[in-house]
This record gives C-alpha cells, structure tokens and sequence, in this order.
C-alpha cells in the first residue's frame, strides 16, 4: 500500500546508484541463506552410497537418513517467521548460520546412524529458517523499485549452491581416487564433503553482521530513528522517511495475521483456491525433482556409471537447473505463469517418459545398453531443464500471488507445509521404489507430471500483471 506523499515524491522508492551497490550487497548477504538452502539440500547426494556401505544399511533405513532433514526442514519454515518477529531478521539469520555449522560439523563427524540423522534434522531445521527469513529480509529491504530483481537472489543462490554442492563433491571424490570411502584429510571422502559446508555456513554469519536490521522489525520495537537511518542508507536522501515510517506502522497497524480457521469453507474442509495451493505444491513434488538432487549419483551408479563420472552428471544436472531458473525469471512477467507451467509440464513428461523407457531394458555386464544410457542421461537433463524453466520458479511466485489478501499468509503456510510433506514422501519412497522397478518407478512421476497439465488448465488462474488486492 504506498501512501499519497510516497506516491508523489519524485524518484520515492528508488534507491541513488551510489545506494544501489549498498543494497545488492545487502540482499547478497542475506541471500547467503538461500544459498546455504541450496547447498545443504543436496551435499547429501555424494555421501549417499557411502553412508549406505559403512554402515550396511537396506534402503528404507537410508531414505530415512536421507529424508529425516525434511522434518527439520518443515519445523524450521513453520517457526522462522515468529522467531524473527521476537527476535529480529539479523539474529535469525545468525541462528541459521550457527545451526548450519553445527549441522556440518555434526554429519561430517558421525559417532553413529543415529547421530548422523540428528545432524541432518538440525541442518534442515536451518534450511527452513533460511526459506522463510532470507525473502522476507530481502522484501523489507530492498526499495520498491528494485524488490521484484532483488527478490530474485533468493531463488538464484538456491540453485547454484546446488550446482557448488556437487562441483565441490566431485572435485572431493577425484581428490579421493574415485572411492566416496576413500581416505581424505584423515577422514573418509563423503565425511569431507558433508564437513566442507562449514565456509560457507560461517561466511553467512560473518556477513549477517555486516547488513543491518529490516526497518519494519526496528519501527516494530519502537526503534524509529534507526529504522529512519536505515530507509535513508538504502533508498536514498530524496525520499520523504517520515513518510516512509509513517506508512510502514501503518500498514502494520493495519494487518492482520490470518489464521488456519480463515481457510476453512467449502464442500472440502479447506476453501477450493486453498486446495489449488496444495495442488500446485504437491505436483511440484510428485514429479521427482528432488530424486535429481539427493539421489542422482546413486541413479547412475545403479545403472552401471562410474562414480566419478556420476558425480560429474550431477553437477551438469546442477548447471542445467541454473540454466532453466535463468529462463523462468525472464519469461515468468512475459508470457504468464499458466503458460510456463503449462509448457513446463509437457516438457517434464516428454524427459520422464523417456527415462522410463530407458530404465526398463535389462542391464549388460553391469550397464544399461549404449542407446538407452544415453538416451537416460539427455533426458534427465531434459526434465531438470523443464522443471527449472516453469514449475521450479512458477510456484512460488503464483503462491505468493494467488491468495486473497485476509488469507494469504495462512494459505501458504499451508501450501508450503504440504510442499515438505510431499518431498519427504517423494525422499523417503525413492530408494525401495526404485529397487523393486526403477522404470515403474519414473513411469508413476510420469503420470504425475501428465496429470498437471489439466490440473493447471482447469483450476489455476493467471496471476500476472493482477494486483494483490484483486486476488478474490
């Protein structure tokens, strides 16, 4: 809501170039966290194999090991939003960055299965902390000229901590002559990798204190000076920050928080637009994009690759996931976000179906066939690509948009839940689904990503060029 005298201030909002470089500083550092996200999400794929072999466990007990972070994850999401409204955005942040550490630590230095999976809970406890505070630091930051580019950060760290993730893993498993149990550093290689996450986890903290704390948490507590300073350190000396505070405190005074009771309706027990959110999260999920990212290395050595050239294709895989979120960003404001989903889905089935077709033929001497490990290997790059360009970056922006105003905040907390929910169903099932029939497996994402195509014909509505307010 921008105020009159906001609205007829020339050049309000808009930071100074000498301003500008303070605030793409300010939304890096704070988007460290999103690269962190990235980066600890999916460190996991390289140690997989390792963690299975030292020690000899089934399948099931490994997609536990695996998908127990997801818990921590959702627990993180759901409480990062009050700890930061007690606390602070900064302190929250440092909070993450401290978990991280310890997560890096702990999983790199395991005394057993049991503590290693404590370990994971706690590092997802602060991938859902960073999913929630680095966007909403960034938003409240950021001057309203540059948010929608700024925003962006969050989603671009996230990929390419992916990508460093894997670079980092197979650069590792080469220094450790091939064997993910190889000794490095007097430990064994899958041990150095989860353990190198640390840098980055400490450099998100040593940045925390160099950016300063969101106007709107400072005018909260009753810090407006502060928070006036801040306003003028990054949008600049020709905006009215009188103005600026007075319409920050209004808008605080007058929203108000939505609750679970809020979405409730309808011949369904929640409200139908409620559903389409879940909808939308859910089918994100049953895809299996998150089988590319936790279990890719143990995918291709099932079909006869050699570890390090798996790990090498995890990384491609990674490169093509920023390849694809590049693509979204240009195009989600210019054709539409039903379009790219659409277009997104069509192009994940045409990928899946063609690793389902591969995955089906019987292995020779350890190896799928020439042609169908090839024809696997492009199309996993295919379906990663589609997903990125459409469904990776399409709903979050359609669930930040869709929702009517009294309950948007509430509906995407439930959205975002049933988005964990489905990625731990999707990370815990993968590895005995795809010891039974690893083709049947991909046939079912398959069908999942067909299934969105008229999912997202009949019951999504466009968002684009909409006001929030004229979300009904």
């Amino acid at each position: 809501m921008t105020s009159t005298t906001q609205a007829h201030k020339p050049g309000a909002g808009t930071a100074h170039p000498e301003h500008l470089g303070h605030v793409i500083f300010i939304a890096a550092a704070a988007a460290m966290g999103g690269f962190l996200f990235g980066y600890d999400s999916s460190v996991i794929n390289g140690a997989v194999e390792a963690i299975r072999d030292r020690y000899d466990i089934g399948s099931a007990a490994l997609a536990q090991v695996i998908a127990i972070a997801l818990i921590g994850c959702a627990v993180g999401a759901a409480t990062a939003g009050r700890i930061a409204d007690r606390i602070g955005r900064i302190r929250c942040m440092q909070i993450a960055a401290v978990l991280f550490t310890v997560s890096a630590v702990g999983s790199a230095l395991p005394f057993a299965l049991w503590d290693l999976a404590l370990w994971r809970v706690v590092g997802g406890f602060a991938i859902g902390m960073a999913s929630v505070i680095g966007p909403a630091y960034i938003a409240e930051v950021a001057p309203p000229a540059y948010r929608g580019r700024l925003g962006s950060f969050q989603q671009a760290a996230i990929v390419v901590g992916i990508a460093i993730s894997q670079l980092v893993n197979w650069g590792l498993l080469n220094a450790a002559g091939g064997d993910q149990r190889g000794e490095l550093m007097g430990l064994e290689a899958w041990q150095v990798m989860l353990g190198v996450m640390v840098i980055p986890a400490v450099l998100y903290g040593m940045l925390s204190f160099a950016i300063p704390e969101s106007p709107r948490f400072l005018i909260s507590v009753g810090k407006r000076d502060r928070a006036r300073e801040i306003l003028e350190e990054v949008e600049g000396g020709n905006v009215d920050l009188g103005a600026r505070v007075a319409e920050i405190e209004h808008a605080m005074k007058s929203e108000r928080k939505s609750t679970f009771k809020d979405l409730l309706g309808g011949s369904f027990f929640f409200k139908p637009i409620v559903w389409v959110g879940i909808g939308l999260s859910v089918f994100q999920q049953f895809v299996g994009i998150n089988v590319a990212f936790y279990y890719s290395s143990t995918l291709w050595q099932s079909v006869g690759v050699d570890p390090a050239d798996s790990f090498f294709y995890s990384f491609t895989t990674s490169i093509i996931n920023i390849v694809g979120t590049v693509i979204a960003m240009i195009f989600v404001d210019r054709i539409g976000r039903r379009p790219l989903a659409v277009i997104g889905s069509v192009g994940m089935v045409v990928g899946l179906a063609l690793e389902a077709w591969a995955f089906s033929y019987d292995l020779v001497d350890g190896k799928l066939p020439a042609a169908q490990g090839w024809t696997a290997l492009v199309a996993a790059h295919i379906f990663v690509l589609f997903f990125a360009l459409s469904w990776g970056v399409v709903v979050w922006v359609m669930l930040g948009e869709m929702f009517p105003n009294k309950i948007r905040a509430a509906a995407l907390g439930v959205a975002a839940a049933a988005q964990w929910i489905a990625n731990w169903a999707i990370t815990a099932s993968f590895p005995s689904l795809a010891d039974r029939n690893l083709s049947t497996t991909y046939v079912i994402y398959t069908f999942f990503a067909a299934l969105s195509v008229p999912f997202v014909l009949k019951f999504v509505r466009e968002t684009k060029g909409k006001a929030l307010e004229e979300m009904g």
